[in-house]
C-alpha cells in the first residue's frame, strides 16, 4: 500500500503542475488571440444629402465629440459624433424619426431622414447597426412607432 500511495501522490503532483502550466498556457493564449481578433476595419460613417456623398468619418479615429449641422431648403440636421458611434440628435423635420433612431455604432441599417434627405450609413467594422436603442440625450428608447 504504501508504494501505491507514494506512487499516487508523485502523480497528483505532477497532475497538477501540469494542469496549472496548461491553464496559464491557454490563458495566455486567449489574451493574445483576443487582442488580435479584436482589431476590426475603421468604421466610416458616410453622410449623404439627395444622394450626394458630402462627408466620410472615420469613427474610430475621432478624439473628441463633435457636431456639425446639415443645411438643406427645408430644414437642418445636426448630426453628433463620437468615437465609434454617430446620430442625428437635432432636426427640425416635421417627424423627427432620425433623432428617434438614436446612435449607430454598426451598418445594420442607416440612419434616414427623409423630409431632409438625409442618410447616414456605416461601412466596415462590427457592430449591431445601434448602439442598444440609446438616443442622443442618453434615454433609452423602447420601440419606434409610426
Amino acid at each position: 500500500m504504501e508504494n501505491g500511495d507514494r506512487n499516487l501522490k508523485r502523480f497528483n503532483g505532477f497532475s497538477n503542475k501540469f494542469w496549472i502550466a496548461m491553464t496559464g498556457g491557454l490563458l495566455i493564449i486567449s489574451v493574445i488571440a483576443a487582442l488580435a481578433l479584436g482589431r476590426v476595419p475603421a468604421r466610416q460613417a458616410r453622410v449623404y444629402q439627395n444622394g450626394v456623398l458630402i462627408r466620410s468619418i472615420s469613427l474610430s479615429e475621432v478624439g473628441e465629440p463633435y457636431t456639425f449641422n446639415v443645411d438643406c431648403e427645408s430644414g437642418v440636421n445636426t448630426v453628433s459624433v463620437e468615437r465609434g458611434r454617430i446620430c442625428v440628435s437635432d432636426a427640425n423635420c416635421h417627424d423627427g424619426y432620425c433623432v428617434r433612431q438614436g446612435w449607430m455604432s454598426g451598418g445594420a441599417a442607416p440612419i434616414v431622414c427623409l423630409p431632409h434627405g438625409l442618410v447616414i450609413t456605416l461601412d466596415g467594422g462590427g457592430g449591431d447597426g445601434n448602439d442598444g436603442g440609446r438616443r442622443p440625450d442618453g434615454t433609452d428608447v423602447d420601440a419606434v412607432v409610426g
